[in-house]
């Protein structure tokens, strides 16, 4: 899809769109970056050839185009006194918050994000669940609510964990997986912007590494793993390390972001970190069941091949084992300290 000179266009605006909203010194710039990049993004969801992918650009319009109206509401109604503060407007405050939490898909405005995320590509649907959620959750840092977000910290990863199970559809499942991870996101910004910063890093690279081995092979559906990687068990032992590592099991990768936010909120708010840390062994559950399903019922293989299958790209075989870097960057944190 990245062949045509369009194509590589509505990127380049999408980006500068959040770019322009990040970097505004107002509400109504932000609001208009927010709308350059939804503009630009829709004709890259769109597919004349994919009803499916058409549908759920239509879904993704309706859906954001409501989170941005109500957007400017709360702005326009914010600017009549030109000395405004959310102090004196706490009711504007929460649906300002609301109406970011919508455009990114956090709980409880969530229904949208899984059933769009089913008709999409894998590379439109890796956009969505990373690069959408950067000028959202850089604003929503601006405004915060502490009450209101506790309490979609909370739902959030409740839904993610619980909604997640018994999904055969893995774009469904990231879906899910990505509604968990946004309420670590927005713990983290309880803490500080760079924390969120390392913890948006950390689930990028794992969620690229995942989606660009389905999209390399063209898998959307968890039966199609067990049959697709039947003949490469190191690979399919590196592609589940690194589900069981999104999901934050010690000591993958995924754990260290965790870590870090775990060891700072227990300071300020333990309540709120084990109730995050509880909910999260929901996820970890179906991800550990689908990995012993995976690696010992459907594996019909005798003895692992040595040799990597020449279709695999370096860029897979890299990706894929970023998961096992945690690992060795944990032994060598113990060792130093």
């Amino acid at each position: 899809m990245f062949n045509h000179l369009t194509n590589f266009m509505f990127i380049l605006i999408l980006m500068l769109g959040s770019i322009l909203s990040i970097s505004s010194n107002s509400w109504l710039g932000a609001w208009m970056g927010l709308e350059i990049n939804l503009l630009s993004f829709i004709p890259l969801l769109s597919n004349l050839k994919n009803l499916t992918s058409t549908e759920s650009s239509l879904k993704y319009f309706l859906v954001q185009a409501l989170a941005s109206t109500t957007l400017l509401f709360v702005i326009i109604l914010l600017s009549f006194n030109q000395n405004y503060s959310f102090e004196y407007y706490p009711h504007l405050n929460i649906v300002l918050n609301s109406a970011l939490l919508m455009k990114m898909g956090a709980a409880p405005f969530h229904s949208w994000f899984p059933e769009v995320m089913e008709g999409l590509s894998w590379i439109m649907s890796f956009i969505l669940m990373t690069w959408q959620k950067i000028a959202p959750m850089i604003l929503i840092s601006y405004c915060l609510f502490h009450n209101f977000i506790f309490l979609t910290i909370v739902i959030s990863i409740l839904v993610g964990s619980v909604g997640g199970i018994n999904q055969t559809n893995l774009r469904s499942l990231m879906a899910y997986s990505s509604i968990n991870h946004l309420g670590w996101m927005l713990s983290s910004l309880l803490i500080s912007l760079n924390h969120w910063m390392i913890y948006f890093l950390f689930y990028s690279v794992l969620s690229m590494s995942i989606i660009y081995t389905f999209y390399q092979f063209n898998i959307f559906y968890f039966s199609q793993v067990f049959s697709t990687l039947n003949n490469m068990p190191i690979l399919k032992f590196s592609l589940f390390c690194n589900f069981l590592s999104l999901g934050g099991l010690p000591p993958f990768t995924g754990f260290l972001p965790k870590w870090i936010i775990i060891q700072n909120l227990s300071v300020t708010n333990l309540a709120l970190i084990t109730i995050m840390v509880i909910l999260t062994l929901i996820t970890l559950f179906f991800y550990i069941r689908l990995t012993y399903s995976a690696l010992m019922i459907n594996s019909t293989q005798t003895k692992w091949n040595k040799l990597w299958p020449q279709n695999i790209s370096t860029l897979t075989i890299t990706l894929n084992f970023f998961s096992l870097f945690g690992l060795i960057l944990i032994i060598f944190l113990f060792v130093i300290l």
